[in-house]
This record gives C-alpha cells, sequence and structure tokens, in this order.
C-alpha cells in the first residue's frame, strides 16, 4: 500500500515551479490544481488492484463520480466542502433517485476521499462528514415451491420432451436450476467454465464477491440439466454458458438476461418479480424453512459476515417465531 501511494503521489504531485517553454525561465507556472475528474483513473486503479474490488464495485464507482460531476461539476478535491454534498443529496432527490441509489452515490464518494486523503495525503473534505442516508429495509422476495415448479414449467413444460425444445429454453431453465441449487449470484454463475464443475461431487470452486475463493454446491436437478445443456451444445467453448449463433460466447448478463426472466414470470402467471437475486433468496428462505443453521446459509451464499446473513433472513420463517414463543415464553 504505501508502495502503491508513493508511486501514485508522485504522479499527481503538483509541481512546485515550471517553466514556460520560450520565456524567461525563472517566469513560474500556477501549480496543477487536482480535480475530481483527475484523480478519478487513478482511484478506480487503487479500488481494483490494491483493495481487489470486483469489477462490478469498479464500475459502480466510476457511474457515481460521473454523477457527482454532473450535479456539481468537476470540483477540485480540495475545494469540495458541505454545501456540495447537499447539492448532490438535493438534485438526486428532485430526480426521484431512492435511498438506495443516494446511499451508493455518497459512499462512493466517501470511498474517493478517503483515497484521496489516506492514501494521496491530499487536503480533502473529512470522508464522515458525507452522510448516508439509511435504506429501509425491504421484505425478503421469494418463490414458493408452488412458484418455483410454475415458472420452470413455464420454461420448460413437463408434458414436452425437453430434448425438443429451443436450446434457448434449456440453457436458460440449465441456468435457473444452478441458480436454485447453488444460490450462486448471477455473475458467479456466467462465470463457470465447464472444466469447474465436478458432476460426481456435484460442486464447483469459484472466486467470488471480494475475490474469495469459495465452493458451490450443486443439487441433484441441477446437474441433471446442466448435462442436458451440454448435451446440446456443438461448440468446445470453456464457458458453461454460452450465447447461440457462429461464434459462441461467454453469456453475460447484458445478453437480456433480465428480459428472459420477465417472460417466464408472465408466461408462468407470477405476480411477483423474479430475478436471479430473487432466486438466490429463494435458495436461502428454503433452506432456512427447512431448518438448516444460518450458520450453514452463511457459507452456502458466500456471506463474509453472519450478520450479513442475518439481517436479510432471521426472523423470516414466521412459522418457528410462533412455535419458539408458544414454547418459551411463559411468566408463571
Amino acid at each position: 500500500m504505501e508502495n502503491f501511494r508513493q508511486q501514485s503521489y508522485a504522479i499527481v504531485k503538483p509541481p512546485e515551479k515550471t517553466v514556460f517553454h520560450g520565456g524567461s525561465s525563472d517566469a513560474p507556472q500556477p501549480e496543477i490544481i487536482l480535480t475530481i475528474g483527475m484523480l478519478i483513473p487513478l482511484f478506480l486503479e487503487w479500488a481494483r488492484y490494491e483493495m481487489r474490488r470486483a469489477p462490478a464495485t469498479i464500475v459502480r464507482y466510476r457511474e457515481g463520480l460521473q454523477w457527482v460531476i454532473r450535479d456539481v461539476e468537476d470540483q477540485p478535491v480540495a475545494g469540495l466542502h458541505l454545501g456540495h454534498l447537499l447539492t448532490i443529496r438535493r438534485k438526486m432527490e428532485e430526480r426521484g433517485c431512492q435511498e438506495g441509489r443516494i446511499a451508493s452515490i455518497m459512499n462512493t464518494l466517501r470511498s474517493f476521499l478517503t483515497f484521496c486523503r489516506d492514501v494521496l495525503h491530499i487536503p480533502a473534505l473529512d470522508p464522515r462528514q458525507v452522510r448516508v442516508p439509511r435504506i429501509p429495509k425491504r421484505d425478503v422476495i421469494y418463490l414458493t415451491p408452488e412458484e418455483i415448479a410454475r415458472f420452470v414449467h413455464a420454461i420448460i413444460p413437463p408434458d414436452k420432451a425437453w430434448d425438443q425444445m429451443p436450446l434457448t429454453s434449456i440453457r436458460f431453465r440449465a441456468l435457473v436450476e444452478t441458480l436454485l441449487g447453488t444460490g450462486a449470484r448471477i455473475s458467479e454463475a456466467l462465470a463457470l467454465n465447464r472444466i469447474d464443475i465436478d458432476p460426481v461431487r456435484k460442486e464447483a470452486k469459484i472466486v467470488g464477491k471480494g475475490n474469495k475463493e469459495r465452493t458451490l454446491f450443486f443439487t441433484d436437478r441441477a446437474v441433471v440439466w446442466i448435462q442436458r445443456y451440454l448435451s446440446r451444445r456443438w461448440d468446445d467453448h470453456e464457458a458453461l454458458f454460452v450465447t447461440q449463433g457462429g461464434c459462441p460466447r461467454r453469456l453475460h448478463k447484458a445478453d437480456r438476461i433480465k428480459d428472459t426472466f420477465a417472460i417466464y414470470r408472465r408466461r408462468a402467471g407470477l405476480n411477483k418479480r423474479v430475478s436471479a437475486h430473487i432466486l438466490r433468496h429463494t435458495m436461502a428462505t428454503t433452506l432456512l424453512f427447512n431448518g438448516c443453521p444460518i450458520g450453514h446459509i452463511k457459507e452456502l451464499l458466500g456471506h463474509e459476515r453472519l450478520d450479513t446473513t442475518c439481517k436479510y433472513y432471521l426472523g423470516l420463517d414466521k412459522r418457528a417465531a410462533k412455535d419458539a414463543h408458544q414454547q418459551f415464553l411463559r411468566y408463571e
């Protein structure tokens, strides 16, 4: 970290005295004023390679600082003050931004100011003055077993021969079963390669959020649908999930996966929103309702902290709460 700070600061440190070409050698130029925009590339590089932030986090950082520049212009870092923070909050609220979006931008700005102060030692606003709004706790959305059946049967109807269905349908069913069977994040599922999966042990090693290695465990049903999908593939691409066409490539979130979820949700006649992340919630809540200890759920989801798992899932099982109430609450 210290080596990075010294090397990076040498890049951006304003010269104390510079010389006009063609002018007097004693004529000084003004010192360079470092602005937000000038330091964004260095901040992103530090976050990616020193702090080991995930690529998606880097994208979020870049977008967040671009929002800041749009709202208060490309201000000198040393000139940022509380008034700029209030302007950012006001303009975001005027645009109808929700608490989650505002919190994301403010957290990005807080990280950026921390980098400027602690790594580059540039005079900057104290990050503790950046107030991040508290995001209201939302009910966790998940599918019931009956809703899961309706959704997957909308993809591949039970009265249809799976090997006669379009390959895109089989691919999506395999992806859905992978998400339901492992609790993986969509980015983790799409990063899987064929060779990663051990069909006998029903597991795969992955590098997940925060650049941390963990193991995914697959259900029998997930393995079956993955094997069915691969049996219909004609290509030799290493990725588990690939695009269709003459030159397959790894499937990405940008390939209208969100739209595909919406299409099959409507076909299934579900009123709930269905997404890859909701399938992750579904896996976790199903484990919880079936009596799985919260500590195991933490490991299966790849959460770094137990309180993250507790925040989302502890207290969801109202049936268990009622049973505990009846069993343990006695005053006599």
